[in-house]
């Protein structure tokens, strides 16, 4: 996209420090094209647009303190704020009900825009549920989709560290902190892990604390940004069973693992299959169905077209970025034997996220095959 015009971040995190509705803000935006016209609009224009008289006092005498210190953080390597208007702004969140005004993200942007399925459950599962995580995250990383969780102790951990176990594995957190910080604190160096090969996530400046109300809030997005949620194990009551809710609100597919009667892990899988959720018990199952959805998408996500699962499913048409220079660097990588993808990395001077996306759909075309994680030419 064009660069912004310099005042136009202070001014969209000026819009987020006025906390409250979300509604009244993103009215402001889509009036006024841009943040900075919507504070030049002033006080009679907020509350035209439904701010309360809070908001209308935090924008009119915003946090300097607060800030300073956003700008700080977004002056570090590969932070990054995508406010509502920013084309960055991922497709399938936005279609949500309630999408945000904006996202932090630490590490590449592009993996917001890449298929992916959210792998939640309990954060005390048994060894057989944190088994099934690490078995399924594997799966959906080792076919070209992003496992999407939410860093938490538990089902969340055990995905993240299941594809990011994989040499070429994609993963992306959601916090219901800043993305600064880590909850629970211990998983510091998994949240650094995730931002320097993947995508760490939130709505919230960073600085912000953890808080009981911002974890169903931090499901919402969670569910917003995947085709999928796979529960693994979930108590009657938990954030996962929200999470799946919130997910079949949005449209998307949800699945369940069943489990014991004894266990009592597995009542919230139970109560989803029973309330609809599709029962699975391979991850093969979860791929058959959002196979043909994702490559379905190909060719429609920025900044490149991302069909990444290695299913079965309908044929799609050549992507529309076939005539990209990124593309025809690529082809021009690819040899006739095989190759690894950190030799194309060397090649191209692309990202492995970016060549993920582009050799998955290449794929999905015939175009290129892979084979034990390394790509040649189709003959």
């Amino acid at each position: 996209m064009a660069a912004l015009h310099p005042n136009e971040t202070p001014a969209l995190l000026t819009l987020l420090l006025a906390n409250g509705p979300a509604a009244p803000r993103r009215q402001l935006l889509g009036s006024h094209r841009c943040a900075r016209l919507a504070l030049a609009a002033g006080g009679p224009a907020w509350q035209a647009a439904g701010c309360t008289p809070a908001q209308v006092a935090a924008l009119a005498r915003p946090d300097l303190g607060a800030l300073e210190s956003a700008l700080a953080w977004l002056a570090r390597p590969a932070c990054h704020l995508i406010g509502w208007g920013d084309n960055r702004y991922p497709a399938l969140l936005r279609d949500t009900a309630n999408p945000p005004l904006a996202l932090f993200v630490e590490g590449e942007v592009q993996l917001l825009h890449h298929p992916s399925i959210a792998v939640v459950g309990s954060r005390r599962p048994s060894a057989g549920g944190r088994d099934h995580a690490g078995d399924f995250a594997s799966t959906f990383a080792e076919a070209g989709l992003a496992v999407a969780s939410g860093l938490a102790a538990g089902i969340d951990a055990a995905a993240h560290q299941a594809a990011l176990a994989l040499r070429d594995g994609l993963t992306l957190a959601v916090l219901g902190t800043g993305p600064d910080l880590a909850y629970p604190p211990r998983h510091r160096a998994l949240r650094e892990r995730i931002a320097a090969t993947g995508a760490v996530v939130s709505e919230y400046l960073p600085g912000t604390a953890p808080a009981q109300a911002h974890f169903p809030a931090r499901n919402r997005i969670l569910a917003g940004l995947s085709l999928g949620t796979v529960v693994i194990e979930a108590a009657h009551r938990s954030g996962a069973l929200i999470t799946a809710r919130l997910a079949a609100e949005a449209g998307r597919e949800v699945f369940a693992l069943p489990g014991s009667i004894h266990n009592p892990m597995a009542r919230g899988c139970h109560r989803l299959i029973r309330d609809g959720a599709l029962l699975v018990e391979e991850p093969a199952e979860v791929l058959a169905l959002l196979g043909p959805r994702a490559a379905d998408r190909a060719g429609t996500l920025w900044p490149a077209p991302a069909a990444p699962i290695e299913a079965a499913g309908p044929s799609i048409q050549p992507t529309r970025a076939a005539g990209h220079p990124d593309y025809q660097r690529l082809w021009r990588a690819l040899g006739h034997d095989p190759t690894p993808m950190d030799s194309l990395i060397q090649r191209t001077g692309l990202t492995a996220a970016t060549l993920s996306s582009m050799l998955l759909a290449m794929e999905l075309e015939g175009r290129v095959v892979a084979r034990h994680g390394r790509y040649t030419r189709n003959p």
